[in-house]
């Protein structure tokens, strides 16, 4: 997916970065827009190289993988497995786990073979059989329970209450048509006890307006066409809508269903850089240490990437 691929229009009625439907017609046009745009544009990390790989051979997902978690590592290292800083993955092995979104199964690959049980769902036909096909080719067997992917809507999950004690979601919710009603299915799903690791985006001045106003308003001319920092950045990112929370409004949105654990700010160190993909942006890129993009994505704040940790409340803490 390059540059050139991504939207043109942004559906009726998303006027602000944080809009939710006002109608139910209102929430299936926008529904429908998203899943359209994540079935012609399945996340890959192909947004200026093509994969080369046979797609849904095991090299087409080693690819996908090198170039994900090359930039993982870049803001968030881990010691044994991408994700560690967030994910005890040797506490999974009694959990029963949900991953809401799933991509092209880098996630699942990782989960399934360690929880008790892993379920993953996804909007799309394309991402289902993708990490199906994905979780075929591996050995799963450490797992205690199965594995499993299902073509879903997160907004109205077709699960039981209290099924699950984990659940993770990378990316996704802020896509979604009503991010409030995939919160409230969590917080419905989740066990007392359970904990929810999102990440959503992050609307920091620089991530939002200094890139857009950058990179959209120079670069692609966006900011200069549209008027509007919103729609010059909805048409920079990808899916029908994107979301953009700042913590005190994230805050507000989760705070009646879940106490907070924690919440931290990532960025990729591309973010820095409000550059189009290519050579120059590259260069420029490879001569900043990881450790000085680390501190002004993390600490200082700068980055795209807001990811919550939250926890269900106990039954004794609701007395």
């Amino acid at each position: 997916m390059t540059v050139s691929d991504l939207k043109r229009s942004i559906p009726e009625g998303f006027d602000g970065p944080t809009d939710l439907p006002r109608t139910p017609e209102q929430r299936q046009a926008w529904q429908d827009a998203n899943r359209s745009w994540w079935e012609s544009h399945p996340m890959r990390y192909d947004f200026s190289d093509e994969i080369q790989a046979d797609e849904f051979s095991k090299e087409f997902y080693r690819e996908i993988d090198e170039r994900f978690y090359s930039d993982v590592r870049e803001f968030m290292p881990w010691q044994d497995l991408p994700f560690d800083a967030l994910l005890n993955f040797s506490s999974l092995q009694d959990k029963d786990v949900l991953e809401i979104g799933v991509g092209n199964g880098s996630h699942a690959q990782l989960i399934s073979s360690r929880a008790g049980s892993y379920t993953g769902i996804d909007l799309t036909d394309y991402a289902v059989n993708s990490t199906t096909k994905r979780l075929q080719q591996i050995d799963t067997n450490g797992g205690k329970g199965s594995a499993k992917v299902i073509r879903m809507d997160a907004e109205s999950m077709d699960f039981p209450d209290r099924s699950f004690d984990l659940v993770w979601s990378w990316g996704v919710i802020h896509h979604s048509a009503n991010t409030r009603k995939i919160l409230e299915e969590i917080q419905r799903v989740l066990r007392p006890g359970g904990v929810a690791i999102t990440m959503v985006y992050h609307r920091s001045f620089w991530s939002y307006y200094i890139f857009a106003g950058l990179f959209g308003g120079l670069a692609q001319r966006t900011l200069l066409k549209t008027r509007s920092f919103h729609r010059a950045r909805q048409k920079m990112i990808d899916g029908a809508i994107a979301r953009y929370y700042s913590i005190r409004e994230w805050r507000a949105l989760t705070s009646d269903l879940f106490s907070e654990v924690e919440i931290k700010i990532y960025g990729s160190k591309a973010e820095l850089l409000p550059l189009p993909n290519g050579k120059l942006k590259a260069t420029i890129k490879s001569f900043i240490p990881n450790s000085v993009s680390r501190f002004l994505t993390n600490r200082c704040r700068m980055g795209m990437f807001l990811v919550s940790t939250l926890k269900k409340p106990e039954l004794r803490d609701r007395f």
